[in-house]
């Protein structure tokens, strides 16, 4: 038609980046309104709190039929005596927060290691070629063979917890992001080419976003990966000077076969989990999800 200008125009990476994007979102519902509370809360909160209350009754009854000494299964209450007591002394908070914080910063600085890391290994074969394997080795080694080796570098100190933790997790989050750009089309990348997204604007506005979803996987096997070498190392390494974690509370209660003291720091470590996969990565998985028109 006359007056239309069909040439096509290097629009730009940011533009080529929102073209990209809302390809993945065509088939999203767009008019769909937000769930009401009440349906959000019987979706998401209730199944998982009936889980806890058919686990706790469980657990009472078989208690209370004293199926075996109460040293050995002592009652939901007695685990409640002890954090109570924990609370009362001013411990309790201190205690988590110390593991929080170490799992928190050192999964921070694998985060920050591990991406250059993966995108350096997904986009040149001879880096991919010397290290793509030993990055798939280090993924299958356990987090807690790097503790004794952490612990003759570095000493008894918080650099010996951040090693065991870069060690565990940057592995799996550089090599998530390599699997995510394996699997991006090799059209969408001639496409962001074409609207002029190349070099890093290209890794930027489309390689990151494509391969998001792989990326993310590798986070979260990141995260797994740094809190259960943070306890491996909180309860193989003790000493005065790294302060009192939840590993170092589960190694207390061993100590002193205390078993309510051992069920309280094992609920307290599954409650840390829990707590970040659903503040934190589950909002995430659900934002890419809807930004590619998989969930309304």
């Amino acid at each position: 038609m006359a007056g239309t200008d069909t040439t096509p125009r290097d629009l730009g990476p940011r533009a080529a980046a929102h073209e990209l994007a809302g390809l993945d979102a065509l088939d999203a519902h767009h008019g769909a309104g937000r769930a009401p509370l009440r349906r959000v809360l019987a979706a998401k909160v209730l199944p998982p709190a009936l889980a806890v209350a058919l686990v706790l009754t469980l657990w009472q009854a078989l208690a209370s039929a004293h199926v075996t000494d109460d040293y050995v299964l002592p009652p939901p209450a007695a685990v409640w005596e002890s954090l109570a007591d924990l609370w009362f002394k001013g411990t309790l908070f201190d205690i988590v927060w110390t593991s929080v914080w170490r799992g928190l910063s050192g999964f921070l600085l694998a985060l920050a290691i591990g991406t250059p890391l993966g995108l350096l290994v997904a986009r040149v074969r001879p880096v991919r070629a010397a290290i793509g394997p030993i990055l798939s080795g280090l993924q299958s080694l356990p987090s807690v063979a790097w503790v004794p080796p952490a612990v003759l570098w570095l000493g008894l100190d918080d650099s010996m917890m951040y090693a065991v933790i870069l060690l565990g997790a940057t592995p799996s989050i550089a090599g998530g992001l390599v699997s995510g750009i394996d699997q991006v089309p090799p059209l969408l990348l001639r496409a962001g080419r074409s609207l002029g997204a190349t070099g890093l604007r290209g890794a930027r506005y489309v390689v990151m976003p494509a391969a998001f979803p792989g990326y993310l996987a590798g986070l979260k096997q990141g995260w797994a990966f740094s809190w259960r070498s943070l306890m491996a190392a909180e309860i193989i390494a003790s000493s005065p000077d790294l302060g009192i974690g939840l590993g170092q509370l589960l190694e207390s209660g061993r100590e002193t076969s205390d078993m309510a003291r051992i069920f309280l720091a094992i609920g307290l470590i599954l409650l840390v989990g829990i707590a970040v996969e659903l503040l934190v990565f589950g909002p995430l998985e659900r934002r890419m999800l809807r930004g590619r028109g998989l969930r309304t």
